[in-house]
């Protein structure tokens, strides 16, 4: 779908800062759609500059109801009309002020009411919405229906007057509150004077059984709120009190109630406020459930990492006891690669991600394999590129398969003097690959990787080829020896 810059370019004098205030207003007017039980289209006129009349407007955008049924079933968006076209438009684009209490005019097989309400940003009327209900729906409304739009006659006057969308809103309406979850009409001193039907429910919820009309509001939600050392609950009466924008929660043992305080403004005063109601009960409960389990699993962790730990030391103790050199080097290289594993669960337990931030460990890698090299201050590590974060699944493989291309370099493939490592990522691509490089000897002539007896270099490969689905190679030259690792990059 266009956007507003695409339908305008070059055909409006709309600035940035105009199609930023249009974007607000479009991302925050389900509420007026729901409130005024119509649909909501958004048109900005075309001319030159804005002292000049219009050819014509460009509809930008459309909205429709959820509390009535739509009388567009295709969208209008891009949709053009002249100038002269829609009356009411062009009164409301002249006049700069709301165009309401006009003739029903029929639309298909309906009745249809339209009313004209300017955009104003800095005093110019940058756009127009054309508001669209079913005539016949009006002629007996409800109580519900005559506050919800009385409401949105109010916030439709703040449109013309600049304050709303509210300019301090921020991330207030994310996720975004919906009318029909329940709705309290709140006068000047705070006082409840509406509630629907789905706002007394969300009181039912609390344990409040009573009429909430007639009460301050502030003082009834915090009598309601579960007790704690949660300073939040201090400041709820104080919060809905309908002087200023507010988001705040309500819970007790009978679940939990979001309240979205929206004040209403004529000119520079006050003249009370809407409370939009929305039990979040069920999403507090399963973020419960995931934090709970989000700590439950860093603990595992933790322990596995522990009785890794304990493994490494046991098999430490019992190398120095054993008099066979081969046998004592084969529980040394078990340690080794016990704490490969270990260092992944470690990073899992330190960190609130669900992944494994790879560079750390393999940083943990490379200093425990020089810490066990004799030759560690003739070494020079050239590492280049960077893995990210992996999959907690791929990184257990791929630190051992990293721990025994790295201590096969450093066993076999050092030169006698300033010798180098190299290690080399790249994970740009939808494959990683990975290249660990000596400049050693070189690998026996006629070697297969396949036929080697070398116990690491078939572990790698096994776990190369069934636990990473990728592939190894070694090749070498007159001047170095490089293991190629290659696999599916899944992040």
């Amino acid at each position: 779908m266009a956007s507003i810059e695409e339908f305008v370019k070059e055909r409006s004098p709309l600035t940035d800062i105009h199609i930023h205030r249009l974007r607000e207003l479009i991302a925050d007017w389900q509420l007026l759609s729901d409130l005024s039980f119509a649909d909501l289209i958004l048109w900005v006129p075309l001319r030159k500059d804005f002292k000049s009349w219009p050819t014509g407007y460009v509809a930008v955008a459309h909205i429709r109801p959820t509390t009535a049924a739509t009388l567009f079933p295709l969208d209008v968006i891009g949709d053009e009309i002249t100038h002269g076209q829609r009356k009411y438009i062009d009164q409301a684009l002249a006049s700069a002020e709301i165009v309401r209490d006009t003739e029903p005019e029929p639309m298909g097989e309906f009745s249809v009411k339209e009313e004209t309400i300017p955009v104003l940003v800095d005093g110019l009327v940058v756009a127009v919405i054309s508001r669209h209900r079913n005539a016949e729906l009006m002629r007996q409304p409800s109580r519900l229906e005559l506050n919800y739009r009385e409401i949105a006659h109010n916030l439709y006057r703040m449109i013309t007057e600049g304050s709303f969308p509210y300019p301090d809103a921020g991330s207030l309406f994310d996720p975004a509150p919906r009318v029909g979850d329940g709705l309290i009409r709140l006068d000047v001193n705070g006082v409840v004077s509406y509630a629907s039907p789905n706002a007394q429910s969300a009181f039912s919820r609390l344990g409040w059984v009573k009429e909430v009309e007639g009460i301050e509001l502030g003082t009834l939600a915090q009598s309601l709120a579960q007790h704690s050392a949660d300073a939040q609950e201090e400041s709820i009466a104080g919060a809905l009190t309908g002087k200023s924008l507010k988001r705040v929660e309500v819970e007790n043992a009978g679940g939990t109630i979001s309240f979205t305080v929206l004040p209403l403004i004529q000119g520079e005063n006050r003249i009370g406020a809407i409370v939009l109601l929305n039990n979040v009960t069920e999403i507090r409960r399963r973020e419960r459930e995931l934090v709970t389990k989000d700590v439950t699993i860093r603990e595992i962790h933790h322990r596995v990492k522990n009785n890794l730990q304990t493994v490494s030391a046991l098999l430490r103790l019992q190398a120095r006891r054993i008099n066979d050199p081969n046998a004592s080097a084969a529980l040394n290289e078990a340690v080794r690669r016990i704490a490969s594993i270990a260092l992944v669960h470690e990073t899992l337990s330190n960190t609130p991600d669900a992944s494994v931030g790879f560079d750390q460990v393999l940083d943990s890698l490379v200093t425990h394999a020089l810490e066990l090299s004799p030759r560690m201050n003739e070494l020079r590590i050239e590492r280049t590129g960077t893995f990210g974060s992996l999959d907690p699944r791929i990184a257990t493989p791929l630190a051992l398969v990293i721990t025994e291309l790295i201590h096969n370099a450093l066993e076999h493939g050092l030169a006698e003097e300033g010798s180098v490592l190299g290690i080399h990522v790249d994970s740009g691509n939808s494959d990683i690959q990975v290249i660990i490089s000596d400049d050693g000897v070189g690998l026996p002539e006629g070697f297969n990787i396949a036929e080697s007896p070398n116990l690491g270099l078939q572990i790698v490969r096994t776990l190369t080829e069934n636990e990473l689905s990728g592939t190894l190679s070694l090749v070498s030259d007159h001047v170095q020896t490089k293991a190629i690792l290659i696999f599916p990059n899944t992040k």
